[in-house]
């Protein structure tokens, strides 16, 4: 039997094709008289069982210069050896099967033979067209694998209009079934669409479009073609089982061939957003930049993926890439290029709502993506080939007022300085540069104070800012509120009641004095009487009196509650007026 045009034919094939097409053929008693030659096979057959129904053989044989022809060369049928030898056996009056698989193929043979039915009565391409309209075309997989079956019969199979008719069957039943799914899984129809060369894809989906088939559909349809066709590459959409070839052999017919599919596909994609799912996008782009795709490709995903970025992991982001001599780095620029989209369409939001990025306003999304950006960088602050310039450049993409704390960006630029041991106290500046130390918890100043790796103003930045909330307390200068740590206030709690304790039991000292005073006043009562009219008082007492209730004043003074009020003051003893009464010492009042 004769075989693919394209595989070697040796002289067993050979015999056993010879013998094969002598069962049908020698059976007659009349010897053959002329041998078609199709690629390396050849076929020794009769003229006048070929011309009855191959206008082409007739015009050949008519047309020869030879009076007797008796090689005649075929190499060119649609379709080689195997579909010549079914168009043999037709004119013949042979038997055999026509499948979805070979009827394009077949058909193309046959008007390649000008077996029409102009020529003769119900002649093979009339046969072939009649199966087309009536069986292989009369559902969505027997349209898929005839259009599959016309990619190696181009370009004839497209002239002939094979092509447009399977493109828009499939087209018209795949729409059908993404509006009115009669199957499960509901999508089953995206499944066989994967067996298509991208260009008929590209010719798929764009029947579909014109018929008006939801652009989440086509999202669909083209996440499932893609995660098909480029499993080699993606293999899910995390990245983490993504398979790199010799990144050196970037002119291979494979390699070319999957840059041309990724591209593609990337111009298929609906313009709607949230159609796709960020890490597909973020997935497409690493592919897109491992095969060094087209500048227009990886901006359109790049453009996409900013749009999205606030659901972005860090895993997402990181884009492999590599050099000349294949070593694996990171795609920093496109990274940086997404991070500047977003915020400056953040920016332009921004203003039209009356926000103010310099006042720290700033949207949710904004600090969701700056949470990303730090941890984004604390991954890959390990990695040698990173310089200060470019951790600063990601960093500072990010405006001040989208991190509410910077203890996400102190852990990455610390990972950053522990992975460069020995970067100078001017370098470590620079990368510190893009930390604000004010805008650290108590948690992380307490660790940056004690980090040696750290620049010395960074630490004496802290430790002050430290110290002066604890002074403050929980108001700063300006008045406004402070959120002091729960460590900081619990530890400035025990200090005041210690405090209060210590004062309060001098008091219980001080009454307790007063009461054996008051009760010696009353023994001595009669006798003070008589003399009572008379100045028999010595000064030394008057003294020491007036000394011992002043000191008790002043303990009393400053437990009083009201002197802040509007209580009138007037009968507190004169040697209160030195003590400051505007601006009291917090503390609580009360005696325990």
């Amino acid at each position: 039997m004769a075989t693919e045009a394209n595989n070697p034919i040796n002289m067993n094939s050979m015999s056993s094709s010879l013998q094969r097409t002598g069962q049908w053929v020698f059976s007659q008693d009349i010897p053959t008289d002329v041998v078609v030659e199709v690629g390396e096979a050849n076929f020794s057959l009769h003229k006048f069982m070929l011309v009855a129904k191959s206008n082409y053989i007739r015009k050949l044989i008519m047309e020869s210069k030879d009076s007797d022809v008796t090689r005649i060369d075929l190499s060119d049928i649609p379709g080689g050896p195997e579909m010549f030898e079914k168009a043999a056996k037709f004119c013949y009056g042979v038997n055999f099967e026509i499948t979805v698989q070979n009827v394009a193929a077949l058909h193309c043979a046959a008007e390649f033979l000008q077996m029409t039915d102009k020529y003769c009565d119900n002649n093979l391409a009339g046969r072939t067209q009649d199966f087309l309209s009536q069986v292989a075309l009369s559902s969505l997989s027997g349209a898929v694998v005839v259009l599959k079956s016309c990619e190696i019969l181009l370009p004839i199979s497209r002239d002939l209009g094979i092509v447009r008719r399977c493109v828009d069957v499939v087209g018209a039943k795949a729409c059908n079934e993404a509006m009115f799914p009669c199957r499960t899984p509901p999508n089953w129809w995206t499944e066989e669409l994967c067996i298509l060369d991208v260009d008929f894809f590209t010719d798929v989906v764009s029947s579909m479009k014109q018929r008006g088939l939801k652009p989440s559909s086509l999202a669909s349809a083209i996440i499932t073609y893609t995660e098909r066709s480029l499993r080699d590459l993606v293999r899910d959409h995390s990245g983490r089982g993504v398979k790199f070839s010799d990144p050196e052999n970037n002119d291979s017919e494979e390699r070319s061939q999957q840059r041309d599919l990724v591209e593609s596909i990337v111009s298929l994609l609906p313009s709607d957003k949230g159609l796709f799912p960020i890490n597909f996008l973020c997935s497409l782009l690493r592919c897109a930049v491992f095969l060094d795709a087209s500048l227009a490709s990886k901006n359109e995903l790049e453009k996409r993926i900013s749009v999205v970025l606030e659901h972005v992991t860090v895993d997402d982001l990181l884009i492999p890439s590599f050099t000349y001599d294949g070593e694996r780095l990171l795609d920093l620029d496109s990274v940086r290029r997404i991070i500047s989209v977003f915020v400056e369409k953040e920016k332009n939001v921004g203003v039209f709502n009356g926000g103010d990025f310099n006042k720290g306003l700033c949207s949710a999304s904004l600090q969701r993506v700056a949470r990303t950006v730090d941890s984004y960088l604390a991954e890959i602050a390990t990695y040698g080939e990173l310089t200060i310039s470019k951790f600063n450049a990601i960093a500072n993409l990010v405006p001040k007022s989208g991190r509410k704390s910077d203890d996400d960006l102190y852990r990455a630029i610390d990972i950053f300085l522990k992975a460069h041991p020995n970067l100078d106290e001017i370098e470590r500046e620079k990368v510190c540069s893009s930390m604000d130390p004010l805008k650290l918890s108590y948690e992380a100043r307490l660790h940056a104070s004690q980090n040696k790796r750290l620049p010395v103003n960074i630490v004496l930045h802290a430790l002050y800012y430290d110290q002066l909330k604890l002074r403050s307390g929980v108001e700063d200068k300006e008045g406004t509120v402070v959120v002091v740590p729960e460590a900081v206030a619990a530890r400035g709690q025990v200090k005041a009641d210690a405090s209060l304790a210590k004062e309060n039991e001098a008091l219980r000292s001080e009454l307790m004095k007063m009461k054996m005073y008051v009760s010696d006043l009353q023994k001595n009562g009669g006798g003070a009487a008589g003399a009572s009219s008379s100045n028999a008082v010595p000064s030394n007492k008057k003294s020491s009196k007036s000394t011992f209730f002043s000191s008790v004043s002043k303990k009393l003074g400053k437990l009083n509650p009201f002197r802040h009020g509007s209580k009138d003051t007037s009968n507190i003893d004169e040697d209160l007026a030195g003590v400051d009464i505007t601006k009291p010492r917090r503390r609580r009042f009360s005696i325990s």
